[in-house]
């Protein structure tokens, strides 16, 4: 990933305050940590689906903008699977299609295991020139 990108995306406030760690970062894909804290938690006691779309739209924001060329999203939505499972999950954003102007990630979301689906993300980017 190009150094300046690296630091633009490191400098996510949010991402800071809901505790996203950038695992690895290359041209069209991401991986993204989160530890599952008490903060990420809804009232039943399950990780809160915004803190699920906040992970996979970071993971998402990485693998987009890896190549160097500030990319913003557009669309996205989010399925989710099952409830998450652990202390850890771990997002995989992957681009899928990247044209001039528009890309498309899908990013999906594994408990701490890695075996089990939590949620699918699906994202279109817009690629500034």
């Amino acid at each position: 990933m190009e150094k300046g990108m690296v630091e633009i995306i490191k400098n996510d406030q949010f991402a800071k305050l809901v505790g996203l760690e950038l695992v690895k970062v290359e041209q069209g894909y991401a991986e993204v940590r989160m530890v599952i804290e008490e903060k990420h938690l809804n009232g039943v006691g399950i990780v809160q689906g915004g803190a699920l779309f906040t992970l996979a739209d970071y993971a998402f924001a990485a693998a987009a903008n890896a190549g160097g060329k500030v990319t913003i999203g557009i669309n996205a939505n989010i399925t989710y699977s099952k409830p998450a499972k652990g202390k850890t999950l771990l997002a995989k954003a992957t681009e899928t299609s990247s044209s001039r102007s528009l890309c498309n990630y899908t990013v999906d979301i594994f408990d701490e295991d890695h075996a089990v689906l939590v949620a699918k993300f699906n994202a279109t980017g817009f690629i500034k020139n």
